[in-house]
Parts: C-alpha cells; structure tokens; sequence
C-alpha cells in the first residue's frame, strides 16, 4: 500500500518547479516565481487557483483569512518562496494554509537558495478549522 499522500500530483508539481528553476534560477521576487509556476502547471495540464482566499474562523468566529499563493487541481496548497532557506516558520505557516483549508499536503518550494528546495507539510489530521465543520 502506498500512503504518501498526492504522490503523482506532487511529482508533477515538484518537476513543474524544476523546469521553472532551471530556467530562471535564484534571484526574482516570489510573485515571478508564481506566475511561472501558473505557466508551467498549466502547460501540465493541471487546474490552478492563483491567490486563493481561505476564512479561518475560531469558535464560529471568523477572524480573517490566509491567502494562498497557489492550490493545483483543488488538492495541493503551494507556498513559493524565494529565500537563502526553508525555515521552521515556513512549514508551520503552511500547515496553518492546511488547517484552514481542510487539505492534507502543501508543498513550500523555495526558489531563493543556489538550488531548489520543497518541503513536504502534511495535515494527517485532516480537520478543517471552520465555523461549519467541527469533528476532530
């Protein structure tokens, strides 16, 4: 049984992110880094949302939301970086994306450093922070 989670989808996302690194390496902004990707996922085939806006909300109340730079075919949250590293607070801010979301993988990838970096952030949880779903 194989149980890593999204694992043709993150594959495709991960060679996504290499043809784009290869071709513009460190250096840019993050948002160029976003509008490649949006290229690259697209010429895959994939559905992507582009700045997806998320409520979160704490005990039926909503106090504000998170913006994500990317969800490829409604399943992968994608944080893009362009930092010398992938940090800690990195990979929580991403599991913060999947709580509120109620999705099980992001995917920050890091075009900042000398080569390119992705760390995986699970929810194995599952649960999704809202006001209209409470099973934990």
């Amino acid at each position: 049984m194989d149980d890593i989670v999204e694992k043709d989808l993150s594959y495709s996302i991960v060679k996504a992110a290499y043809e784009v690194f290869n071709g513009l390496g460190p250096g840019f902004d993050e948002k160029i880094y976003e509008e490649a990707m949006l290229v690259v996922l697209k010429k895959y085939g994939h559905v992507t949302e582009q700045q997806k806006r998320v409520d979160v909300f704490f005990q039926d109340v909503n106090l504000g939301f998170h913006k994500l730079d990317l969800v490829v075919n409604g399943r992968v949250i994608l944080e893009l970086k362009a930092v010398s590293e992938i940090a800690a607070i990195h990979k929580q801010q991403a599991m913060s994306y999947l709580k509120a979301s109620g999705l099980s993988l992001a995917l920050v990838i890091n075009f900042g450093a000398g080569r390119l970096q992705v760390a995986r952030v699970v929810n194995t949880k599952q649960r999704k922070i809202n006001s209209n779903q409470t099973s934990f």
